[in-house]
């Protein structure tokens, strides 16, 4: 059942933390600008506990621990990076860490562990069955409330991402198909294998038995294409007796087996090509919704994180607005529409500009932003400025080598497109490249004070995943890895909250000296100017 945290708790004479210190200590445990009050005021006050009172009946079972203390507990442990044992440990012994929970007795009590489970678990299921992101919400009203608050324009956004790994070996396609095969046979096949040929069964057991690593350190190329078909074939046989299964793990066997293999005109199996497997195919058992991608230079198997934050120069606090978590083989470009929608549903203002790199350039963008009427910034293009220059006027291609200064004649071939004569034949250009150089040469001649603005962005990216080692991240699944990114950026705009209320205070406390030595300059030249005019009236 669900119930609503009670906020009005009353401090406790015998029990209460304030009560029991003194001097020091009790001024900076209620100072208003600690992180602990702050994270109270600005985090747990601000959480609408009716987002997930959908996960409770409404008038069956006994009533739900607190959701704002449940919610906040998770906003500190991805914040703080600690581990399950650690965050209770300070929940339960921390007086700072309690006060930020809002525990203000000694003896209020936190939800138990299995609690805390529970509710992540609930979370992660609701989305699946409902397609509905709970966490998203809540960060949604979060937000919403510290920007009125503290008036933060949003104006000016900028936005970039990170790619980020799941925490899973790098597999070959034989240990991917083998152990695959062997999550689903301990899971699932282990009590079934009789429905399979005796010899099948036999083949299962050699592959049950072996370690997919030995076998392919030990074995050359075609000794190794020989074991996958064998693998294929087994499997094949293990889908038709359990077909239309819904269990999970005969579904990722099943992908797996139609990304890998392809049943040819003997009936036989056979396998795709790898440079024909799509980078959205399966890379591991164990984190079935991870993609493959290699940017500059790096290969990752995980997930793409996009960050979204004001960046109007008149903010006193900029915050992160929108973060975005997909598979990793998503493009930048893809982001854009959704990073403005919902941005757009927590601020005040409409947005004006929007600066990013030049990896969220595409055609489809320009005309989204255009209709929007927001200014696209596009700076920090990958890669080398290519040896051709190109300029596009009135429907006339103008291409000039960079290295001689010279124009080359264009020929427009029969498909409509633009070619030029080389050294080693010839070279075609796409209308993709045509409008890439030209935003190229436009954000050269951006204003400097504008081209800066989205490198700060990567000040967020940075905090983002401050807590990982090696950008490895510690959840598997791609809710688990949205969950974990919203949490940590509750964080940094708490962060980021705290260190201005601070700066504010601190500047307070300065005019307020200011002042008061200014007052005392001024009547101090007061006393001398009449101790000068009463000397000079005696001596006279």
């Amino acid at each position: 059942m669900f119930r609503k945290t009670n906020t009005n708790k009353q401090f406790s004479l015998l029990s209460g933390v304030n009560q029991h210190l003194t001097g020091v200590s009790e001024k900076q445990f209620s100072a208003p600008t600690a992180w602990h009050n702050t994270f109270y005021s600005q985090v747990v006050n601000k959480i609408d506990e009716n987002i997930f009172s959908v996960l409770f009946s409404e008038d069956q079972g006994s009533p739900n621990a607190s959701v704002k203390i449940l919610i906040s507990m998770m906003i500190l442990k991805e914040g703080e990076g600690y581990s399950d044992e650690k965050l209770f440990e300070n929940c339960r012994f921390n007086l700072l860490t309690r006060k930020a929970l809002g525990l203000v007795n000694i003896d209020d009590k936190i939800p138990a562990e299995s609690t805390y489970y529970l509710f992540r678990k609930r979370i992660s299921e609701y989305e699946e069955q409902k397609n509905e992101d709970l966490f998203e919400k809540c960060f949604q009203k979060i937000t919403e409330k510290q920007i009125i608050e503290f008036n933060v324009s949003g104006k000016s956004l900028r936005a970039d991402s990170k790619l980020i790994g799941s925490n899973i070996a790098f597999y070959s396609r034989y240990e991917l198909i083998h152990r695959t095969l062997l999550l689903f046979y301990k899971n699932v096949f282990h009590k079934q294998t009789s429905l399979l040929s005796e010899e099948n069964q036999i083949i299962l057991a050699d592959f049950i038995k072996e370690k997919a690593a030995d076998t392919v350190y030990k074995s050359d190329k075609k000794q190794i294409n020989n074991r996958i078909i064998i693998l294929g074939e087994l499997i094949g046989s293990i889908l038709n007796v359990l077909q239309d299964n819904e269990n999970k793990d005969y579904i990722t066997l099943k992908q797996v087996f139609s990304e890998q293999y392809k049943v040819l005109s003997d009936s036989k199996i056979g396998i795709i090509p790898a440079k024909e497997i799509s980078a959205q195919s399966i890379q591991s058992p164990y984190d079935t919704d991870c993609d493959f991608r290699t940017k500059t230079g790096k290969k990752t198997k995980g997930y793409s994180h996009n960050i979204t934050e004001t960046c109007d120069p008149n903010n006193d606090v900029n915050l992160i607005t929108n973060v975005e978590v997909e598979p990793a083989s998503k493009a930048d470009n893809d982001f854009v529409e959704t990073l403005v929608e919902k941005s757009k549903e927590i601020l005040t203002d409409e947005i004006e500009n929007l600066h990013v790199d030049g990896a969220y350039h595409s055609i489809e963008n320009q005309d989204f932003v255009k209709k929007e009427g927001i200014n696209f910034y596009l700076t920090g293009f990958a890669g080398k400025q290519g040896r051709y220059d190109l300029k596009l006027h009135e429907n006339e291609l103008q291409v000039t080598d960079i290295q001689t200064n010279k124009l080359i004649p264009v020929v427009i071939t029969k498909n409509n497109k633009h070619r030029i004569k080389t050294e080693k034949g010839y070279r075609y250009f796409t209308d993709k490249e045509i409008e890439s150089c030209r935003l190229r040469k436009k954000a050269d001649k951006l204003p400097k004070e504008i081209g800066n603005i989205r490198n700060n962005v990567e000040a967020s990216i940075f905090q983002l995943a401050y807590t990982l080692r090696k950008d490895k991240t510690k959840y598997r699944g791609l809710i688990k890895n949205k969950i974990w990114a919203i949490l940590r950026s509750l964080w940094v705009n708490f962060v980021r909250i705290t260190n201005n209320l601070k700066k504010a205070a601190t500047n307070a406390n300065s005019n307020v000296n200011n002042t008061l030595h200014f007052s005392l300059f001024v009547k101090f030249s007061q006393i001398i100017f009449i101790l000068t005019s009463l000397e000079s009236v005696d001596k006279k």
